[in-house]
């Protein structure tokens, strides 16, 4: 098996909705799905291509209410490119064909997406087709596709269709079919020189200009070949028609070259003529290979973690860290987006930013810090939209919503379709508070990994400051406790919004919101007794905070109300031991399927809020994030006797209680399960690593991968197996691999060194390259070093 290399074969138009988004092509500026060039958008193939941060607003009226959507838009379909022969009236099309051979590979180590196409026509002629595509990870404005086209029995007359089509809607996700979903409208679009033609269409609400340039050649035998070529218009569509004869046996190359530009972009004129000056450049397809191949290169060398391991766990890892650099890379650095919980990739959950963040920072910032860091700004740029957010409801701080996009502003759906149901109900899910605290949290792990006091000065502490404002404004204080409460959110879980029967949405004292804002009104304060006495001063006087606001956070950090059910069980929520236990022998035998169980009872005229049964992790997701020492230090912290005896038990409760109704739930049992239960972790982990690839969310992949699940398998492999982990300006190794693992070798970026990594079962080889940092000190279970820039140290493990 090549482990860098996807490869599908033959034909299975069932399937065709998954290949497409599994070979997305992007560069972290912008992302099109793997649809055949010669494809249009119908019950089988869905040609989409995404901007970074592409957003635009478009009301719609839903179950008798008026309501906005902001949708990531289905920019122009620069991929169009078909043939027929001369005298026929259908333009190509492998359906109406008798396929002979049909393979179609995804090479991660070159960024490159080929087609080997071999068929029979309706008229006995016999044809080859091999494509290439690409979208420049060398430079993110630039694609290209070639096809290498041999005509196999016969000779004669063909014509060529290029275009760009900015006549899409947005159509990817069925769900959506009743909203409204078209985007853009056209401003421009013609040609220069007799091979250039060009489009410019914006979006109609946010008036996001994008233009689209192209330019194709045609070769025979390296010679440019002699052809006629013609260029119609449609309202938002421009084809070129290129008439050309081809020889049998004889390989015609055409080269589509397009170049991209938005009015989103820096240091530009005008993205129009931007894209005309760059399109005359002339660039071949070689040369934009060649360059794009280097940049891939440089990204796997910091990027890549290989191991030995069973099936196609290899390839599968390279296939999500690849999906992830795709999204975000070095191109996103500096370009105010935030990372989407399913990538650039397709429509769903329409391109928005929710927590899963959470799950792929951690890979960032061992290998591309500044892009962490551009990613966190994202958030930085928003927070006074979440003052407002906050303000609105009459609290102070920040409150960062569940779903963002362009402003900041809350996205959250007010009501949803449920599919089983064929209902539209109402939707809380907008409660999930929890999101501001894992902001909080991914700019402390950022802060651990790089040391990046700068951040912390002027933007990070300023956010933690916040953000603990805003908790203790919805932290309330219970007399007959003797506690702090947080009331009425929703937590991790998301089945659980309101208690059985309650008219008002919510429920109380979720362990995990209010552990992890114990953890932020500490960690906040540490963060600020990090800044030098001005900058502190600075902030202080900027956001009118006195002293006995601090000292009201410390306090509130040692006195939140966690439940418990009994034997150290962290209850989820005040109230979740006296739900009903629920039947999940039954209900898999009747549905099979139960991972949307909240769908389930809904169409039964049940509720899932009556019943012990999760969507996905939340109590798990504190030892997720947390060692057994960090975690027993906090509940000490707030005057509860926890000791790590008593994590497995929590496990265990809750594994049984969840329905997995979320891709991001096996990454975190998983991690859980790694120190006591090796086989259920490693069983988990291909759970996870599989779920896209398997498509075993029904469907959903098709509508864009699931991106906080791709980037947590890889994170399992650096810092779950590896027991990697930073404490008091230490990097803890502790691995801890399965049977199934015979070997890993990576490296990461700490703190201005780069450490090469080279485990086995038994030994751990550590190199620190060349550099000017100082040493760094690891620590393993039974030693401790100091290693120096250019040293290498052998481990027993």
């Amino acid at each position: 098996m090549n482990n860098w290399k996807l490869v599908y074969k033959g034909l299975n138009t069932a399937q065709e909705g998954l290949r497409e988004a599994l070979c997305t092509l992007g560069n972290g500026y912008f992302a099109t799905r793997g649809a055949a060039e010669e494809s249009v958008a119908d019950q089988v193939h869905y040609p989409g291509t995404y901007l970074a941060g592409g957003y635009n607003r478009l009301p719609s009226m839903i179950a008798g209410k008026f309501i906005e959507n902001e949708d990531l838009v289905n920019w122009p379909n620069w991929l169009s490119l078909s043939f027929k022969v001369e005298g026929d009236e259908n333009w190509f099309s492998l359906e109406r064909s008798r396929v002979i051979h049909y393979r179609q590979e995804l090479d991660m180590a070159l960024g490159i997406l080929r087609r080997e196409m071999h068929f029979i026509d309706p008229k006995n002629r016999e044809s080859t087709i091999v494509s290439t595509r690409l979208a420049s990870m060398d430079n993110p404005h630039w694609a290209a596709i070639r096809w290498e086209f041999q005509a196999v029995n016969w000779s004669g007359s063909i014509c060529l269709r290029t275009g760009l089509d900015g006549s899409v809607k947005n159509e990817g996700v069925k769900r959506y079919g009743e909203l409204n979903n078209q985007h853009l409208k056209i401003i421009d679009q013609g040609e220069t020189t007799g091979d250039v033609i060009y489009l410019l269409v914006q979006s109609n609400q946010s008036r996001i200009y994008m233009a689209q340039a192209t330019c194709c050649q045609v070769f025979e035998e390296d010679r440019q070949a002699i052809a006629k070529r013609k260029t119609t218009q449609e309202e938002g569509k421009i084809s070129q028609y290129i008439t050309l004869d081809v020889r049998q046996k004889k390989v015609t190359t055409i080269e589509k070259t397009v170049v991209v530009f938005t009015s989103k972009d820096q240091a530009i004129s005008e993205p129009l003529i931007e894209a005309r000056q760059a399109i005359a450049e002339k660039v071949s397809f070689t040369m934009l290979e060649k360059n794009h191949a280097e940049a891939w290169a440089r990204l796997w060398k910091r990027f890549d973690i290989s191991f030995l391991a069973p099936e196609n766990s290899q390839l599968l890892l390279r296939l999500h860290i690849f999906h992830l650099l795709q999204t975000c890379s070095m191109h996103t650095i500096g370009r105010d987006v935030g990372v989407p919980a399913r990538g650039w990739h397709g429509e769903a959950y329409r391109g928005h930013i929710f927590w899963d963040e959470l799950f792929i920072f951690p890979l960032l910032n061992f290998r591309m810090p500044d892009l962490t860091r551009s990613l966190l700004l994202y958030r930085y740029n928003r927070l006074h939209a979440a003052r407002k957010l906050a303000e609105k409801e009459g609290l102070r701080g920040a409150m960062f919503p569940w779903q963002s996009s362009s402003n900041g502003r809350e996205e959250s759906q007010v009501v949803h379709l449920n599919p089983q149901s064929g209902q539209w109900v109402p939707d809380h899910t907008y409660l999930q508070r929890h999101v501001n605290l894992a902001i909080a949290y991914n700019i402390w792990q950022y802060y651990e990994a790089t040391a990046d006091m700068g951040f912390m000065k002027f933007y990070g502490v300023e956010m933690l400051l916040e953000i603990a404002r805003f908790f203790t404004s919805i932290s309330t204080w219970n007399e007959s406790k003797g506690r702090y409460e947080i009331l009425k959110v929703v937590g991790p879980d998301e089945f659980h919004t309101a208690y059985p029967r309650a008219e008002q949405p919510g429920i109380d004292n979720n362990a995990y919101t209010n552990f992890m804002a114990s953890w932020l009104f500490s960690h906040t304060l540490m963060g600020l007794a990090l800044l030098g006495e001005s900058r502190k001063n600075e902030l202080i006087q900027k956001l009118e905070i006195e002293e006995k606001e601090l000292q009201s956070w410390d306090e509130i950090s040692r006195k939140l109300f966690i439940p418990f059910i009994e034997n150290g069980i962290i209850a989820q929520f005040e109230g979740y031991d006296k739900l009903k236990d629920f039947d999940w022998e039954g209900y898999r035998k009747k549905y099979d399927n139960i991972q949307r169980l909240d769908r389930i009872l809904d169409a039964e005229g049940d509720s899932v809020n009556r019943y012990k049964a999760s969507k996905q992790a939340d109590v798990l997701m504190l030892f997720y994030l947390f060692s057994s020492e960090e975690l027993g230090t906090q509940l000490e912290r707030l005057g509860y006797d926890f000791a790590p005896t008593q994590i497995p038990e929590n496990i265990l409760y809750y594994l049984s209680r969840t329905s997995n109704g979320s891709t991001l739930s096996r990454i975190v049992q998983s991690w859980v399960e790694v120190r006591a239960d090796r086989e259920c972790a490693w069983h988990c982990f291909r759970e996870a690593l599989v779920s896209d690839f398997e498509d075993v969310q029904g469907g959903t992949t098709a509508e864009g991968i699931h991106l906080g699940s791709m980037a947590g398998t890889v994170d399992i492999m650096q810092r779950c197996l590896t027991g990697l982990e930073i404490r008091d300006d230490v990097l803890w190794l502790n691995p801890h691999f399965p049977k199934e693992i015979a070997s890993l070798k990576m490296q990461l970026y700490y703190r201005g060194v780069w450490l090469m990594l080279d485990f086995s079962q038994h030994k751990c080889r550590v190199e620190a390259k060349d550099g000017n940092s100082p040493p760094v000190t690891i620590r393993f279970p039974a030693q401790e070093l100091q290693l120096q820039p250019g040293k290498t140290e052998i481990i027993d493990i």
